[in-house]
């Protein structure tokens, strides 16, 4: 008798165990805290115990509800960093994808995998007006930058042959912490990173960048890239494309945009991204403002040429034998990953369930109750909003009446700590002009006016606390 294999009995009795945990956390995630009620020795007592020689069978299962009470909730409230809210439809299709347990490297691999992928990278190109482009699903913005700027390397540098060679990339002072990665990672170097100065609406500037790439053309540099940011994470800004993506043609560098956090919302409001179809590469994530299960990450690209340049390295051992351009199709041939997740279904699933119109009225109510949230900031004495709101990212802070607004970083990081220890809302923080401010980043499509309501009179609440 095979130890593994369970009975189908036993596989029933798990599954609904597991379905009915997933039912009841759905429906009262509106209802439980932002953030547990609990502390890091408590969870080490919870989960820090010794792997058990012998199976606890179904006694295994008694512990998941620990598990979900001690997690952090992307409820309505949940306003930190940029996640999105876990639309149920796809989260139940992770499941299948789980049992199916397909390695979505070649149709060859998983036939449906692989077309239903190709499909719902189509539809991501064309929701955002990029029709034409192809590209691959990732697990998250990270590697989705990696890979467009590895593409760069190779289309205006090559190194895969000959070895990494100086040239330079440039973006905003505020690109995402995963560019530098990249450039780390691929050898080119974080000192010929040009991190260019932005206006007051902290996008780039681009005489600032003109006369950067000069400088470093007669220093007998290469310029390898621009990165422009269609949605900053700070602020949500977006930088000028049209302009980045003429610079780029006149230069001869790559342009790679990293639409992670906002090149989704051009479903809902295309006019803000202009430009976007005119980039190199793209990247964007569907589980943030698509609303996915983590992880759905994607780079969109014009020519799948230059990601083959760049990531195929394939031998005899999975060299396709075949021709035909559907079935001799492989995805580890334009991607740097060789096993891949089925990260394609829930999103299909998703979308097919839905709609595209739902999702781009879903992202279009996260955009007003941003302007809503700043709207309320406006309006209180005691807060301040530090940055303009093109997205759904809003920076505040907390001042008492009468005090310098530079004596309030030390106020507002207790004001951020004890609004999330609270767990009605749950905040971030950013620094915006050299100060420590407030962020409430809005991508979950559960939020409502009176979720947005609570988070001005969570701090006014706090910040009086504190004060007292």
């Amino acid at each position: 008798m095979n130890p593994l294999v369970l009975s189908d009995a036993d596989y029933k009795t798990a599954f609904e165990r597991i379905s009915q945990l997933a039912l009841e956390y759905v429906a009262s995630v509106s209802e439980r805290p932002t953030f547990p009620k609990i502390t890091g020795t408590e969870t080490e007592a919870l989960f820090a115990k010794p792997l058990p020689e012998q199976g606890l069978g179904s006694g295994a299962l008694d512990d998941l509800g620990e598990v979900m009470a001690s997690v952090r909730v992307t409820g309505p409230r949940f306003f930190g960093y940029v996640l999105g809210s876990g639309e149920p439809i796809g989260a139940a299709a992770d499941l299948l994808v789980s049992v199916l347990n397909q390695n979505v490297t070649a149709w060859r691999s998983s036939p449906s995998a692989v077309t239903i992928e190709r499909v719902v990278v189509n539809w991501l190109a064309e929701a955002i007006g990029c029709t034409g482009f192809t590209g691959s699903l990732t697990g998250g913005g990270s590697s989705a930058n990696l890979m467009g700027l590895a593409m760069a390397r190779e289309a205006r540098l090559p190194a895969n042959e000959c070895g990494a060679r100086p040239g330079t990339i440039y973006a905003s002072e505020q690109i995402h912490m995963s560019i530098p990665k990249a450039i780390a990672l691929l050898g080119i170097g974080r000192e010929n990173l040009r991190l260019i100065p932005c206006d007051d609406n902290f996008r780039i500037r681009v005489d600032f960048l003109r006369a950067s790439m000069e400088r470093d053309v007669r220093a007998g540099l290469t310029p390898i890239a621009i990165v422009g940011s269609a949605g900053t994470v700070s602020t949500g800004s977006i930088d000028p494309l049209v302009e980045l993506a003429e610079i780029a043609r006149e230069s001869g560098a790559w342009f790679h945009v990293d639409g992670a956090y906002g090149a989704l919302a051009a479903i809902a409001e295309p006019a803000k991204f202009a430009g976007l179809d005119r980039a190199d590469s793209l990247s964007l994530d569907p589980h943030k403002w698509l609303y996915q299960p983590l992880d759905c990450g994607c780079l969109l690209y014009r020519d799948a040429e230059a990601a083959r340049r760049a990531f195929s390295h394939t031998g005899d051992y999975a060299k396709s034998l075949v021709n035909d351009p559907v079935e001799g199709f492989a995805f580890f041939e334009e991607s740097m990953e060789l096993s891949r997740r089925f990260r394609a279904l829930k999103l299909w699933l998703s979308l097919r369930y839905h709609g595209l119109a739902n999702f781009r009225e879903a992202i279009r109510n996260d955009l007003a109750h941003a302007q809503l949230l700043a709207g309320l900031i406006t309006k209180q004495p005691e807060l301040a909003l530090l940055a303009p709101v093109p997205l759904s990212a809003v920076c505040f802070r907390y001042r008492a009446r009468g005090d310098a607004d530079s004596d309030c970083d030390a106020l507002n990081q207790e004001i951020l700590q004890r609004v999330v220890r609270r767990g009605k809302v749950f905040l971030s923080n950013a620094t915006i002009h050299g100060r420590f401010a407030l962020r409430a980043c809005i991508v979950n499509h559960r939020t409502t006016p009176d979720d947005i309501a609570q988070v001005v009179s969570e701090v006014l609440a706090v910040g009086r606390e504190c004060l007292a």
